[in-house]
């Protein structure tokens, strides 16, 4: 079998969010998520935290992972890189215990949310094959990489990317799809970290994501402790009708509305998760009209899951409405790609 270890390095200095990895998110220290998803992972044998600080190492051992040394200072500066950290932890256990592992999973633990298939098929994919030599995770770039520039000290510019003659003057649509490297997983084989000196080797594989929370900024923060929480289940969510699940109509003819097909997704995705989903409507407020029945008719030939229908406003833990700003947390976060 072979020996997969992860590897979830955690200083304890953070300039941005302080002491992020062990701070609190839903109740759990942050560092605390990614030692469960090594645990969760079908192919991990082995979870070692490499840090520079006792208090996380004690919290490291709580939530079952191994801390058998502790970090050199200078191996938890700014500065310092990840092949220093990863080769000083291989040294160490090669030295005092002859364990060398075949393959590398570094866990950032800025990252308290993976999929753990995502994760064990990009394992799998360095295991089938004994030519790569690592597997990256990546995400879509949402800028275009064909339109950037570097500046020379004169003021002039030049363009990044070369490989396509002007394309900066292209429509976005016609250039290549760019994906960048989101730091969620690493899988890495030993030999590339110890023999060749590098994090990566010759032969990379990319494997697409389509969530990316690293933990940078308290902003980055809230979102992640915000989309946790929604994964648990158990909120209530309020959503308007009109401007969220139907498309608008100014004339207020609601029987000829249309359905918002992204939105029930999303919705539905919600309800599956264990949330309680409550619609609400204004429609007849002004004009004393009874929509009840067309606009129950219509949830149900949409396809739409709920659990309480109204013709006005409850109280609920989350209003989703056409002004409301948690329509585009929603449709960033839960809406498919």
């Amino acid at each position: 079998m072979d020996k997969i270890l992860a590897i979830i390095p955690a200083r304890s200095g953070s300039k941005s969010v302080k002491h992020k990895n062990i701070r609190l998110m839903n109740g759990k220290p942050m560092i605390a998520y990614s030692i469960e998803h090594a645990l969760q992972s079908q192919y991990i044998n082995r979870i070692i935290v490499s840090t520079d600080s006792q208090e996380y190492a004690e919290i490291a051992r709580q939530f079952g992972a191994e801390t058998p040394f502790i970090r050199p200072e200078i191996y938890a500066t700014d500065t310092a890189l990840d092949i220093d950290v990863f080769r000083h932890a291989l040294s160490f256990l090669e030295e005092t215990e002859n364990y060398i592992p075949d393959i590398i999973v570094q866990l950032r633990p800025t990252y308290p949310i993976r999929n753990i298939e995502d994760l064990d098929k990009m394992i799998s994919i360095i295991l089938q094959d004994r030519s790569i030599d690592s597997v990256r995770s990546m995400a879509p770039a949402s800028e275009v990489a064909h339109k950037m520039w570097y500046q020379n000290e004169d003021g002039t510019v030049r363009p990044i990317l070369t490989d396509i003659p002007e394309a900066y003057n292209m429509p976005r649509q016609s250039l290549p799809r760019i994906l960048y490297q989101n730091a969620n997983v690493d899988v890495i084989r030993t030999e590339v970290i110890t023999k060749e000196n590098s994090m990566s080797g010759k032969k990379i594989v990319g494997y697409e994501m389509k969530d990316n929370f690293d933990i940078d900024t308290e902003e980055e923060f809230q979102r992640a402790e915000e989309y946790q929480k929604i994964l648990k289940g158990n909120n209530r969510f309020v959503f308007d009708i009109d401007g969220v699940i139907a498309i608008k109509r100014e004339d207020l003819d609601y029987a000829q509305a249309l359905p918002n097909q992204k939105m029930i997704d999303i919705i539905n995705r919600l309800f599956d998760m264990g949330n309680e989903i409550i619609l609400f409507t204004a429609r007849g407020y002004v004009t004393g009209i009874d929509w009840y029945p067309i606009t129950k008719k219509q949830m149900d030939d949409w396809g739409v899951k709920y659990h309480q229908l109204h013709m006005g406003k409850p109280n609920a833990d989350y209003y989703v409405d056409d002004k409301n700003l948690t329509l585009d947390f929603l449709y960033r976060e839960f809406g498919t790609k």
